[in-house]
Formats: structure tokens, C-alpha cells, sequence
């Protein structure tokens, strides 16, 4: 069921979705500042291309970088992206066949908030 899930997430707008976390990514990739968010922003942009059946779960270390990281994240890229996630979740809610992608658009823009200290697991 999960990856029907999946398949629908994929063809439905979780490319568009996944494909942002990407060009936050590459973006920051570019700079030297930006490299310590490249790779919270490349493992979300996975999970957002397949999120049905996996979780993200916070990092048991280095709990003081990634504050002041998330801090900055939320001001520079975390808040353009979590607004991507929320009305993306609005419009899907609409419908009753739409809302579990809601949610995961919904657990999406909470977790863009602050990618730093995160990981990806499966279910």
C-alpha cells in the first residue's frame, strides 16, 4: 500500500516537492557558507520524493549546531519552503481522496522548518 502511496505522492506534485528540497540543495552546495545545510536539505529532498513509509526522527547528537543552524535555515530557506508544504497541504485537503497527502505535506513543513539534526528512517 505504501508504495502505491508513493507512486501517487511521485506523480501527483511530490516531484515539485522534492525537486525544491533539491534546488535548496544545489544552491547551497554552491557556496562555502551554505555547505553545512546541504546535506539535511539533499536527505529531506528524498523523503519528500518518497515519503510513505518513512520518518524522520531527530539526530541524538550535536543538538547545539543544529539549533543555531535550524535558526538560520528558518530565516533564509526553511520558512519559503514550509509555506510551499502548507498550501500545497490546504489545496489537497479540500478533497477526501487528498488528505493523506495533506499530511504528509503538513509533516513536510514542519520538518522544513528545521532539516538540521534530522534523519530519515524507514517505518
Amino acid at each position: 500500500m505504501t508504495t502505491l502511496l508513493n507512486v501517487l505522492w511521485l506523480i501527483f506534485g511530490g516531484w515539485i516537492s522534492g525537486l525544491l528540497w533539491t534546488v535548496a540543495g544545489c544552491i547551497l552546495a554552491v557556496t562555502i557558507i551554505g555547505l553545512p545545510w546541504v546535506p539535511g536539505a539533499f536527505r529531506l529532498a528524498s523523503f519528500s520524493f518518497w515519503p510513505f513509509g518513512r520518518h524522520v526522527v531527530d539526530k541524538p547528537t550535536g543538538r547545539d549546531v543544529s539549533l543555531i543552524l535550524n535558526l538560520v535555515w528558518i530565516v533564509f530557506a526553511g520558512w519559503w519552503l514550509a509555506l510551499h508544504h502548507l498550501i500545497l497541504a490546504v489545496m489537497l485537503a479540500v478533497t477526501i481522496i487528498g488528505i493523506p497527502f495533506a499530511l504528509q505535506h503538513l509533516k513536510l513543513a514542519f520538518i522544513s522548518l528545521a532539516p538540521v539534526g534530522k534523519d530519515v528512517v524507514e517505518a
